[in-house]
């Protein structure tokens, strides 16, 4: 864990018990290929990391660590027996065509064994196993636990092993083929699976001509029996957003191992995932099949699987999607997912918690789409994502910021000043599109790129030293060619730029960084209008990054100031190491007449920061610049003047700045409130506010300004000013 003094023992931390981090690996084009959404606009959605940075060997860190999730106590197995094991009748379907079977008639109960009315084919949904069998001469079976999609589990005593408890899972209709074909491949994908997150296999016996897996038993409970055990009414049932969350990370962790080993798990959803105490763990394998086995039977449930399964088969993408529909139904009343919304999701505006956190909005419309190209493509990714969400959701919850470094940008960039344009770092509106578009965070390079040490060593020069050291490049590679690309939307030649992009699109057509250049370039030229979409279309591809946020924010400032105050404020919330946001935020509120708001904003920005003194210097002049006299009071300057009086500033910065202080007091005094003998308490710079002293410091201010220029003209016009404001004397 980041500042943990811990040793690595035996695999893991002696402090914080995690296990030894790993270089997180970014910013690959994936395997999808290019797609259409919303408008029709290509947005390009392969995968955005070149590989995972999280080991798999880890425990008790439901949520990366973020989330405090509540226990689920180890369940006593033998309180976990049923008593009177029976399938529902509701619940009976022939396992060869689904037709409805074993139903009751005339007021009798259905029957438990039996034919397919439809087809014929044999069923039976009797327990083959009863407490005091004996299985394999080893475990002893105590009961039924439950029944699932392949049959009846039982728990057994293991007799050989210290009476350990264990699982037996056998079929429920051994005259299946495919049921027992999944159950030979439970088994033999089982024996290779070992991860702390998968349910370990122990064994596999026979017993009167049938087969049993023999599994490790995991007490707790599923996290569907945790969402129907919900305090909310029947129908309205979810859970904590953040602990919705904290699942989906650690059930992406046991698929990103699986997907490693090339096999996908097909049947994902809350019934096949148990918490117990800090842990969760997959069950029921069932339903795993290798990448590319074509030809095996698909299992899967109507509600969470993808659509394209029946043409198409299972993928990594298929699998993903699951976990995207799981995470729905848990986090929000999902109300006929299994029907009206089988394939979708509800509009935005139809459910509060997606109107409140847009970004796990995002990610479930991109883990859910249609499309499989426009979804994650990889479970590291998704991972990474959603974790960005997370931290948003928690710091929206209880105010407290979740910083955290990205994996796919680079930190917020100060060369320029997005506090003001032209220089002027008390000046808060307008901020030209060039400079937010070259203040916006530089995506990082791809490490397997032959050329990445190279590119990386370009980050410290100018725009014009990149472009003599590219000439001069081992060769030119995707990063070299994206570091150019940067430099010349710097640099201002477009047509280079987007001939460059044109090159790379052509190779790297999963590369989304080229969708950001192209947004970014469009910015650049002042074409907001044209980068807005870009950006949007970018935090719909990364909803936990603050990056596109941003851009989104800037597009957004102008057509949308209020989604442009909720984008930044969504932002800098979360992590205050963007201090650029701060001053987002102090630009649009200022634009909307809302100065308070504007001077809150940049006393956010912390003490520590590089940009605190430029805020606060911000936040005097937002105050008293072009403001109406009648709109100030007392209160306000004196407020403003001492705020001045605490900063750290050379002579030249703060004279200037005292001078629009003592302006608008003046201004006050003759025609604002003060003329009309509004209160006069406190003091302005150690004046009182009389228009006597007011006119003295002023005047005496102007002079001290004319001394210390070299510019002619600017000395007359302040000599001028010092002349016009003195106060009148009798000599």
């Amino acid at each position: 864990m980041p500042n943990c003094g811990g040793t690595i023992m035996d695999g893991y931390c002696d402090v914080c018990g995690a296990p030894p981090s790993h270089t997180k690996l970014t910013s690959r084009a994936g395997s999808g290929t290019a797609g259409t959404a919303g408008s029709g606009a290509t947005t390009r959605t392969g995968s955005t990391r070149t590989g995972s940075g999280r080991g798999s060997g880890r425990r008790g860190m439901l949520g990366a660590g973020l989330v405090e999730v509540p226990r689920v106590p180890y369940r006593d197995p033998s309180t976990a027996v049923m008593s009177d094991p029976q399938v529902a009748e509701g619940k009976r379907f022939c396992s060869n065509c689904d037709h409805p079977v074993g139903r009751g008639r005339g007021g009798q109960p259905g029957r438990s064994e039996g034919f397919c009315p439809k087809c014929r084919t044999r069923f039976s949904f009797r327990p083959k196993l009863g407490p005091g069998d004996l299985i394999g001469g080893q475990y002893d079976v105590l009961g039924c636990l439950a029944h699932g999609g392949l049959g009846w589990v039982y728990l057994a005593k293991d007799r050989n092993v210290n009476d350990r408890w264990v699982v037996l899972k056998g079929l429920l209709d051994s005259g299946d083929a495919d049921a027992m074909a999944a159950a030979a491949a439970e088994r033999a994908f089982l024996s290779e699976v070992e991860h702390p997150n998968i349910v370990k296999i122990y064994n596999f016996v026979q017993h009167d001509g049938d087969g049993y897996i023999v599994m490790e038993y995991v007490g707790g409970q599923s996290l569907k029996d945790i969402l129907l055990r919900q305090p909310q009414p029947a129908g309205e049932k979810h859970l904590p957003l953040a602990q919705a969350i904290a699942y989906g990370l650690e059930v992406l962790r046991a698929f990103e191992y699986l997907h490693a080993q090339g096999l996908v798990y097909c049947d994902f959803k809350p019934d096949n995932v148990i918490q117990s105490e800090e842990q969760l763990r997959l069950i029921d394998l069932g339903g795993v099949r290798r990448l590319d086995d074509q030809t095996g039977a698909i299992y899967g449930t109507v509600g969470y699987q993808a659509p394209e399964i029946a043409a198409d088969g299972p993928s990594i993408s298929s699998d993903l999607y699951t976990v995207g529909r799981s995470l729905a139904v848990l986090s929000f009343p999902f109300r006929g997912f299994t029907r009206a919304f089988a394939n979708s999701l509800p509009r935005r505006e139809e459910v509060q918690v997606l109107q409140r956190f847009e970004s796990f909005d995002r990610f479930l419309r991109r883990a859910t789409h249609d499309d499989p190209e426009q979804r994650f493509q990889d479970a590291a990714e998704m991972a990474e994502q959603l974790t960005g969400v997370l931290r948003e959701v928690l710091a929206a919850d209880d105010g407290t910021p979740r910083p955290s470094p990205s994996g796919l940008f680079g930190p917020e960039r100060f060369a320029t000043r997005m506090a003001g344009g032209d220089g002027d770092e008390s000046a808060l509106p307008p901020v030209p599109p060039a400079v937010a578009a070259a203040a916006l965070p530089v995506p990082l390079a791809d490490g397997s790129d032959p050329a990445a040490a190279f590119v990386s060593g370009l980050s410290a020069l100018g725009p014009e030293q990149v472009v003599e050291a590219v000439k001069n490049a081992p060769e030119r590679t995707p990063e070299v060619r994206l570091a150019l690309t940067r430099v010349k939307i710097e640099l201002g030649a477009a047509d280079e730029a987007d001939q460059l992009l044109a090159e790379l699109a052509a190779e790297r057509p999963t590369d989304w960084r080229v969708d950001w250049y192209r947004a970014v370039g469009l910015l650049a030229r002042g074409r907001v209008a044209e980068a807005e979409p870009g950006f949007d279309r970018l935090y719909g591809l990364l909803p936990g990054e603050p990056a596109p946020k941003l851009g989104l924010a800037y597009c957004r400032e102008r057509t949308a100031p209020y989604d442009a105050i909720r984008l930044y404020e969504m932002v800098w919330r979360t992590d205050q190491s963007y201090i650029n946001t701060a001053f987002g935020l102090g630009r649009v509120h200022l634009t909307a007449g809302d100065r308070a708001a504007a001077v809150t904003a940049l006393d956010s920005v912390p003490t520590i920061s590089i940009r605190f003194l430029p805020a606060q210097v911000a936040a005097v002049a937002t105050v008293v610049r072009g403001r109406n006299p009648v709109e100030l009071t007392a209160a306000q300057l004196v407020s403003a003047g001492d705020r001045l009086t605490g900063l750290d500033l050379d002579a030249e910065r703060r004279d200037r700045l005292a001078a629009e202080v003592l302006e608008a007091a003046l201004d006050w005094l003759l025609s604002g409130p003060g003329a009309a003998g509004g209160a006069r308490g406190g003091s302005v710079l150690g004046t009182p506010l009389t228009e006597p002293r007011l006119r003295r410091l002023l005047e005496s201010t102007y002079r001290e300004m004319a001394r210390r220029t070299r510019d002619r003209d600017e000395c007359r016009r302040l000599v001028d000013s010092a002349n016009a404001v003195r106060p009148r004397t009798l000599l």
